[in-house]
């Protein structure tokens, strides 16, 4: 029904930038939320950003001041702005999104998830 494809991810140095893209696309009559979690080996996967269809923005605490979430120019695609990139970022990151098929079907669906290394 609903396709999410995320990517954008890369080997960055300490310090570095990386810029996510994502786009959702498919039977989607409006989208609720659409953000990243990430997810690291031996780590709790946890929510990184997401922004609500009313155009609030939330964040984890470990990256506020240094990652933006932002919609793009294209229907149903956000960016997620990573800046001061830290070792600890270092994870796969999966976007989502929290859409209605319809006024009464909330449904999820996930890209298929983008590597981000930070490593000297």
């Amino acid at each position: 029904q609903v396709q999410v494809v995320d990517s954008g991810g890369g080997l960055v140095q300490p310090g570095g930038s990386l810029r996510l893209s994502c786009a959702a696309s498919g039977n989607i009559f409006s989208i609720r939320a659409m953000g990243w979690y990430r997810q690291a080996p031996g780590k709790q996967r946890e929510l990184v950003a997401q922004i609500t269809s009313g155009d609030s923005t939330n964040y984890t605490d470990s990256v506020k001041g240094r990652f933006t979430i932002s919609r793009g120019n294209a229907r149903n695609t956000v960016y997620l702005q990573m800046n001061s990139l830290k070792p600890e970022d270092t994870a796969d990151y999966l976007c989502y999104a929290h859409y209605y098929v319809d006024s009464y079907s909330l449904l999820f669906a996930w890209g298929q998830g983008t590597q981000v290394t930070v490593s000297s």
